[in-house]
């Protein structure tokens, strides 16, 4: 029998799930969200579809997912999470300022799309609001 990995209603750590296809960003992304203590980072994925099979195995509250990534683009991967997983808050991180790409990821899903040059203050603050949740919860 897998154990539940899910995490239990009010356990107040947001766990998040972070997805960008250059290492040296996301653990630069990990260690500045890791830094606020109602934060943690429980997997990184070099792609969208290992972030989907992670957001699958590990039911996180929160991702951040980058727009262009390989195997899997943002925008699809977003689309995808969304129907999988309601719950999820869903975060956009790009450095592409092109308004029908954000258009394109809200309407797929997206809570927030953030600008990669907007990260420290946009970023922390809408992931610091995330409430957590049981699964099973409506």
């Amino acid at each position: 029998m897998t154990p539940d990995l899910r995490p239990a209603a009010g356990a107040g750590v947001i766990r998040v799930l972070l997805a960008d296809d250059d290492p040296n960003f996301l653990e630069s992304i990990r260690v500045l969200i890791e830094r606020q203590p109602e934060l943690h980072v429980v997997a990184q994925a070099p792609d969208g579809l290992r972030a989907i099979e992670l957001a699958d195995e590990l039911y996180p509250d929160a991702a951040v997912l980058d727009l262009h990534m390989p195997l899997l683009d943002g925008v699809s991967a977003v689309a995808r999470l969304r129907t999988d997983h309601p719950q999820l808050c869903l975060i956009a991180l790009t450095g592409d300022p092109s308004e029908p790409l954000h258009a394109a990821v809200r309407e797929a899903g997206a809570d927030a799309v953030i600008l990669k040059g907007d990260l420290i203050d946009g970023l922390v603050e809408r992931l610091a609001a995330v409430q957590p949740r049981a699964y099973g919860e409506g």
